[in-house]
């Protein structure tokens, strides 16, 4: 189990959204790399990073940040946001990103997802993120009629790493992960399923660690970490305790 802080990357700040809209953006560093390497000096194991501008405009926006992220820290980052093509995969692996995430060409070109999983053995993820169980793109700003478990059983065969699963209805809102909808979607995938989108407090930690959530990779945690809802050491030491008991 596998607990990623979350860097959201606006105009080369670390920004937070509500629901993914740009213009409720909050700013919470004006140096991304100084907020990775804290994490990483909490002890956090993974980073997760997503190039919001990237997102919208297709292509990666945000890549100075990203750059002087991975110059700072020791710790693997999985990237998502404005991953489109094959070039831009290869880039950013060689760069150093351990994971990319794509999101909306998971949708338009799923033959590509397969070739880049094909080429990247696991170092390609699929971003799943939904509005009422129906996958949205383009930053979230268009939803289309493919549903959810529908677009995740497309790359059962292909080799892809793990699926980033957001409810978009409570990311950035602090109303608690949609866990009925993401155990779901991990139970009805082979493909492991990482949580986002609304983990609030140490209860949602709890949450996490029920031996129902196991089949889970993970979880993505941003406003909480962010606002103190969350303590690093005592997150981490929770979800570490019931990594331990599930091996036994």
């Amino acid at each position: 189990m596998i607990l990623f802080p979350a860097i959201d990357l606006k105009n080369g700040q670390c920004v937070r959204l509500k629901q993914g809209d740009m213009d409720q953006a909050t700013v919470f560093n004006d140096d991304p790399a100084a907020q990775a390497a804290a994490f990483e000096q909490q002890g956090f194991q993974w980073l997760h990073v997503v190039d919001l501008d990237g997102a919208f405009a297709g292509k990666p926006m945000n890549a100075a940040a990203v750059e002087a992220i991975l110059a700072r820290v020791a710790f693997p980052v999985q990237l998502g946001g404005g991953i489109r093509d094959m070039a831009t995969v290869e880039g950013w692996l060689k760069k150093g990103v351990r994971r990319v995430i794509i999101g909306t060409a998971a949708v338009r070109d799923p033959a590509f997802v397969r070739e880049a999983a094909k080429a990247f053995p696991g170092q390609v993820a699929v971003g799943i993120d939904a509005r009422d169980g129906y996958v949205a793109v383009e930053g979230w700003a268009e939803t289309s009629a493919l549903a959810a478990d529908d677009l995740g059983r497309r790359f059962e065969d292909a080799g892809v790493a793990a699926i980033v699963y957001t409810d978009i209805a409570r990311d950035g809102m602090l109303q608690g992960i949609n866990w009925d909808g993401t155990i779901g979607l991990a139970n009805a995938l082979t493909i492991p399923v990482i949580a986002s989108g609304g983990l609030a407090s140490m209860a949602d930690i709890e949450r996490l660690c029920a031996p129902d959530a196991a089949i889970l990779e993970g979880a993505i945690t941003g406003r909480a970490l962010y606002d103190g809802r969350i303590d690093p050491a005592t997150a981490l030491a929770r979800v570490a305790k019931a990594g331990s008991i599930a091996t036994i």
